[in-house]
């Protein structure tokens, strides 16, 4: 369930590569338990958004805050502050030689510095929520494309973040695969799960979004609840932009 309680505020956040201005001045708060999906073409810094609140990419200016600290500067701290900020990415980053158990245990045992026994308990509780305790000794390589992706998140979720970002979770995968990911996401919504979603999965990011951040060009130029997606004029370009799925 959503509160009033803003947990992270991303403040004029600006990127550039080389002469390429990806991110121009991005802005906005996230409320503890709010879904925020980002839309918008190809190209126009989402996915470039995620990884500069995540600090995988160091933004060129701006300020992150998180939980009223200010995170953008932080060094040595930087690990963390990435234990609360959970990443899911499209290729799934997972360690091709631990079974499913091995890449959910492997952070819990040399970042939290868990005994086996505490590691082992918490690994199988998440797996068992994204539909997992049958691969418990499989490795990725075994796994469906869908199974590789709750994978990720079960790893995500074992470290208990404050908040979890979705990269295109599902841009690899087929319509059946995709289901399976998309459901267990919408669960963790539900659930009251901080989550930031990149997607250009349209019926499921209007389903589940408390808002629709419409992006182009670098900047957040729409946005707003879904309900007000067909009606209000300060969605007309996202508007223009979901038609295009539907020629």
């Amino acid at each position: 369930m959503m509160t009033d309680e803003i947990i992270l505020r991303v403040e004029d956040i600006h990127k550039r590569y080389g002469e390429n201005e990806v991110l121009k001045g991005v802005s906005f708060d996230v409320q503890r338990g709010e879904t925020k999906v980002f839309i918008g073409p190809s190209g126009t810094g989402k996915s470039t958004l995620l990884r500069c609140i995540n600090q995988l990419t160091v933004p060129d200016s701006g300020y992150i805050w998180l939980n009223g600290e200010e995170v953008t500067h932080a060094g040595p701290r930087i690990n963390q502050y990435r234990q609360k900020i959970g990443m899911v990415f499209q290729n799934f980053n997972l360690f091709d030689h631990l079974t499913a158990l091995g890449n959910v245990e492997i952070a819990l045992l040399r970042v939290k510095k868990m005994n086996r026994q505490e590691a082992r308990k918490k690994a199988l509780m998440e797996l068992e929520q994204v539909g997992l305790s049958d691969k418990v000794n499989s490795y990725p390589a075994e796994l469906s494309g869908g199974q590789a992706q709750r994978l990720s998140i079960a790893r995500a979720l074992a470290m208990d973040p404050e908040v979890i970002l979705f990269d295109e979770p599902t841009s690899s995968l087929d319509p059946e695969l995709t289901r399976e990911v998309l459901e267990v996401m919408r669960r963790l919504a539900r659930n009251g799960m901080t989550m930031l979603i990149v997607t250009h999965e349209m019926g499921f990011a209007l389903s589940v979004a408390n808002e629709i951040l419409f992006m182009e060009h670098g900047l957040i130029v729409e946005k707003g609840p879904p309900s007000e997606i067909p009606t209000s004029q300060n969605f007309t370009r996202t508007r223009q932009f979901l038609g295009s799925f539907q020629d």
